[in-house]
């Protein structure tokens, strides 16, 4: 699936406003790759729907998701980061989260949480009135 979201991904270039000196005034190293989710291969209908529900925010109108990468000085590197950005947000928002499954406390813990509970206890009985200091 990543290749294919590489394959598919359309590419832009801008001017950067990350790091690189002069060269940022001149030379297009800001990568902006988007990808209509509609047109992803190895999707099924249900993780499209939940990709799309997760990457709502970061899908524009027309249904494309969009990702920008700057960091870099130079273009190739910012391109591979979009990309590899890119994969990484549809690839996880299409993964079914594991089911839990409830489970019981251990005897260990029942216990000590009941230790706890009666030092507790024993600690605010201490405090009441009358049982100060004895002279």
């Amino acid at each position: 699936m990543r290749s294919s979201i590489a394959r598919l991904a359309e590419l832009e270039y801008a001017r950067s406003g990350g790091p690189g000196g002069q060269n940022v005034n001149k030379v297009n190293s800001k990568a902006v790759a988007r990808i209509a989710l509609a047109a992803i291969e190895g999707l099924g209908e249900a993780e499209r729907e939940r990709a799309a529900r997760l990457l709502a925010s970061r899908l524009t109108l027309a249904g494309e998701l969009l990702v920008m990468a700057d960091e870099e000085r130079d273009q190739p590197r910012n391109r591979e980061a979009a990309l590899a950005r890119l994969a990484a947000l549809v690839i996880g928002a299409a993964r079914l989260p594991k089911k839990r499954r409830p489970t019981r406390p251990t005897r260990a813990s029942k216990e000590r949480r009941l230790e706890s509970k009666r030092i507790r206890s024993e600690h605010k009985r201490g405090r009441g009135s009358g049982g100060g200091r004895e002279e």
